[in-house]
């Protein structure tokens, strides 16, 4: 690569993505020399064909734009003579390279043969915290100007300007980083490593010093790390402020006060530090402050010794709380808080793991693309929270590799054992006196050998609703018998687990003989388990073609299972009980030998011990499956959407959380949330928890719902309950194409079923996209994530989701004003584990509709309309597709539980288009 090179930034558009058909339609190209962008070029290109509408939707350029502009053949010479002696540069070079490359030499002009540098994998490693790597997110995140997305010229003058930035971010890293990023480059594509060279052969030249705040611990550059020691007040400070003109002296001018929410930091302050009972529930709705109505009070009492703990639905809502929340807190809060985010180990990287990934580097391309953004990363985090990393997912054989397993299996002498991220959390946790965690972690609380909470504290459990729901998917225990057979055979691999296990254990051959007899022993179970889903299929008559199946099995059923799988019943149990033995003898002599290990043999060892839980974990399951018929025990035999056998055991009492071991531990325990109770029926959430010791508290809803809010249930042509799957997405899409066409903003599709969701994906997808509106399909356009920025940033998209999207959809102002429910939400009472469910309830005495399956709905439904309307300034339209709402007198009950003041409009659907115009219309 030479020494002052020409780098050739470009773009292109076109008609689709197979070059063997398709054209371009646009070409942009930004020259750099020196570091500085010094001359531009672009132009339309006419493709001698239509462009599709999706084209056009997608990039602006029309058949009209185009239709006078120079054919390819025309401007190919030039483009070939601009480009030659440069290095071409672009984001995705694999597609811009190659396509341009294919379209000269259609032309008869010569091939490139010039190097080339690809910009997302440089951003993936040297921007390694970014949401995404799209050119629009990055130019939006840097606050890059990029007025015409997907336009050749914008896309390659956004493109450079990255470019140059990547450059200023590349000549900033320790030499010693740099260099060890350039070993692994040589699994990048086309000349991008021989890039990241010349700029390390540049800086080698005038070497810098290590920049403060980083240190070199055993060849791997970090941050430092800053403990911050908990300050306690030396003198008596200010007391809580309970009445309106002490809190008012407190906001000094900076906070509104706010009856409901300095009531809810009353109840709050008061349950706390002198409260009878040890269970409070508040409901306290959208826009009172339910956030800052907990924190500000608890600031006055928590302490280190005897912390916070405040659990809340998903680490999106810890970062959320920690990142934003509780600095605003401080500003108001004589007492700081000071919190920590306490995650499982396995969200944090072992710094002792990655460095022997980089002894011996897996020579694959994504492996290496992790390992260098790691290495960067390591210059900027202080916590090693995987979740920084913004990754939709950590199934890739790097994060298996790298993923911390707890401090038991560090080794002490090793250098990096001071600089551990999880004993560093730990460290910071005894420091702090608000522990954020989430639901799913303070369930797992339970099944800790070693507790991580600690007992002398006060509880809050925020977004409360979500408790049984998570308390059931953490009790859940399957048995993937596909899965199972699948890790095994991997593990009995020539040189994979077993092999490596049996030769680190050399110098210990008992365990050897008994690891050898362990590899063995597995394979056998794998075929008797195989054989056993087998006899369950023939007792309950399993038609194999058909895929996504659930059936529940019950005692009496059971009791006829054949002579064969009764066999095959001890045989199983036999085998797991000796493996169990092997696995005790095995683990208690490695661990008493552990220190003799290195880390690299640890890693081996801890896949080992991995295993050994797999087992214990199908053990315990098995047990419970064949063994125990208590009635809270549901099981079930299901099949994936490959049609692979899972046996599931299901505690319908799970949720009964006073069963839970962390329970006894809190003097006191705060529940809250937008929604907690049903209508006047306050004991609903309780009494699913099994709680007896409780007051319910309900703040009134701020929302002036008569002026910001319409709910309309149209006289609909079709019986919904009388029409097929596919007449329902039918008649849904037509609805939702008429509400389209009508108001030119986003709208939101709530569906209680993924079937009727893809047929109507499948109707509107089309015809809104030739109209150039954006259809986004939750299964279909991306993940959950991804889908809910697109149509934060869209003018007028129209989002399709189920499940999630029905709560904890956070979309302010514009971004959501129409929502559609397409069915009441209720769940599907002819799935078995529903069934199952509700014949526990009956056997309780408790009516299966009115005690659950009715307050569920409507708490889902009230969550629903809480998308719309989430500030005072919000204003917003739910239209129900589902008549049972005004027809029957369930759902005159679940309208009785929605917000008094909202209006109801019952109107033919020609009438209730109108109206929701001129809602809109005078909303402005």
């Amino acid at each position: 690569m030479k020494k002052n090179p020409i780098y050739a930034v470009v773009d292109i558009e076109t008609t689709g993505t197979d070059p063997q058909v398709d054209r371009i339609i646009q070409f942009g190209c930004a020259l750099i020399e020196n570091g500085e962008i010094v001359t531009r070029f672009s132009t339309d290109v006419n493709p001698g064909r239509s462009i599709s509408p999706q084209i056009q939707h997608l990039t602006g350029i029309t058949n009209k734009q185009v239709n006078k502009a120079p054919y390819f053949e025309d401007i190919a010479l030039t483009i070939h003579h601009l480009l030659a002696e440069t290095i071409f540069v672009a984001h995705n070079i694999y597609f811009d390279y190659s396509f341009l490359n294919k379209e000269l030499q259609r032309c008869g002009a010569p091939e490139l043969k010039i190097p080339g540098i690809d910009t997302v994998e440089l951003s993936q490693i040297f921007f390694p915290t970014e949401k995404s790597f799209r050119l629009g997110d990055l130019s939006e995140s840097f606050g890059l100007i990029h007025d015409n997305p997907h336009q050749a010229d914008s896309d390659a003058q956004v493109t450079a300007e990255v470019f140059l930035m990547l450059e200023q971010k590349i000549r900033r890293l320790p030499l010693l980083t740099l260099k060890m990023i350039l070993s692994l480059s040589d699994q990048l594509g086309m000349e991008t490593g021989a890039y990241i060279n010349r700029i390390y052969e540049e800086m080698k030249e005038h070497p810098d010093s290590l920049k403060d705040g980083l240190q070199v611990i055993d060849g791997l550059v970090l941050r430092k790390k800053d403990l911050a020691y908990f300050e306690s007040a030396v003198y008596e400070t200010e007391k809580y402020p309970l009445s309106k003109k002490q809190k008012e002296r407190v906001f000094s001018k900076q906070l509104t006060y706010r009856k409901e929410q300095s009531r809810m930091m009353n109840d709050v302050y008061k349950h706390f530090t002198d409260g009878e009972e040890k269970n409070l529930f508040i409901e306290a709705a959208t826009g009172i402050g339910k956030t800052f109505g907990y924190l500000f009070p608890i600031s006055y009492f928590a302490q280190p010794e005897k912390p916070v703990i405040v659990s809340t639905v998903s680490i999106m809502l810890q970062n959320q709380l920690f990142d934003k929340d509780i600095p605003f807190t401080n500003r108001f809060a004589e007492r700081k808080l000071q919190a920590t985010v306490l995650k499982s180990h396995r969200h944090y990287l072992d710094l002792q793991r990655f460095r022997e990934t980089l002894k011996n580097p897996l020579k694959q391309k994504q492996y290496a693309l992790y390992q260098m953004r790691v290495l960067v990363w390591l210059l900027e985090t202080e916590t090693g929270d995987l979740d920084e990393l913004q990754l939709i997912n950590f199934n890739h054989i790097f994060w298996r590799d790298t993923a911390h397993r707890g401090t038991d299996l560090l080794k002490k002498d090793d250098p990096l054992y001071k600089e551990d991220f999880v004993r560093f959390l730990y460290k910071k946790a005894e420091q702090s006196n608000l522990l954020i965690v989430n639901h799913a972690f303070l369930m797992q609380e339970s099944f800790r050998k070693q507790p991580l909470l600690p007992k002398q504290a006060s509880l809050i459990i925020d977004e409360a609703h979500h408790l049984p729901d998570v308390v059931k998917r953490t009790a859940l225990q399957t048995i993937p018998i596909y899965g199972f057979q699948k890790r095994v055979t991997q593990a009995r691999e020539e040189g994979q687990l077993f092999d490596q296990a049996i030769e680190l254990l050399e110098k210990l051959p008992e365990e050897k003989r008994y690891v050898e007899l362990y590899s063995r022993t597995l394979l056998d179970i794998v075929e008797d388990l195989k054989d056993f889903a087998y006899e369950l299929e023939q007792l309950l008559n399993v038609n194999r073609r058909d895929q996504l199946q659930e059936s529940v099995i019950e005692k009496l059923q059971f009791d006829q299972l054949s002579l064969e799988g009764e066999k095959l019943i001890r045989k199983i149990e036999m085998y797991l009980n000796d493996l169990e033995e092997v696995q005790r003898k095995v683990r208690l002599e490695i661990e008493r030998q552990l220190e003799s290990f290195s880390v690299s043999e640890r890693m081996k060892l801890t896949e080992l011990f991995q295993l050994f839980s797999e087992v214990t974990h199908l053990a315990e399951c098995f047990d419970i499956f064949v063994n125990q018929w208590d009635a809270h025990w549901v099981k079930e035999y299901r099949t994936d959407k490959k049609g692979l056998t899972v046996l599931a055991v299901n505690d319908l009492s799970a949720g009964i959380i006073k069963k839970a071991s962390w329970y006894p531990d809190y003097e006191h325990i705060l529940y809250t949330g937008g929604t907690l109770v049903f209508g006047k029926n306050r004991d609903y959430l309780p009494n699913k928890l099994g709680i007896d010791d409780f007051s319910v508290k309900v703040l009134s809803d701020p929302y002036d719902y008569e002026q910001s809010a319409r709910l309309y249930i149209p006289k609909l042509p079709i019986e919904i309950h009388e029409v097929s799957d596919a007449e329902f997405a039918e008649y849904i899409s037509k609805t939702v194409q008429e509400a389209a066409r009508q108001e030119d903003r986003p709208i939101l599709v709530l569906f209680t079923s993924h079937e009727v969701l893809r047929k109507t994906y499948a109707h509107l997808h089309q015809p809104m996209m030739n109209e150039g509106r954006e259809v986004l399909a939750q299964g279909i356009s991306g993940t959950r994530e991804k889908l809910l920025k697109r149509f934060y940033h869209s003018k007028n998209s129209i989002l399709l989701g189920a499940d999630s999207f029905w709560e904890g959809v956070d979309l302010p102002g514009d971004s959501l004003q129409l929502l559609i429910v397409t069915r009441l939400p209720f769940e599907n009472p002819n799935r078995p584990l529903v069934k199952a469910e509700y014949a526990y309830l009956e056997a309780q005495g408790i009516n299966s509709f009115t005690g659950e399956a009715l307050p569920k709905a409507s708490m889902r439904l009230r969550q629903a309309l809480g998308r719309l309307i989430r500030s005072e300034n919000d204003h917003g339209v739910l239209l129900v597709l589902d008549r049972r709402l005004v027809r029957t007198k369930y759902g005159k009950r679940m309208l009785r539980a929605l917000p008094r003041k909202l209006p109801v409009e019952d109107l033919t659907l020609e009438d209730t288009m109108a109206s929701i115009h001129e809602f809109f219309k005078e909303k402005g």
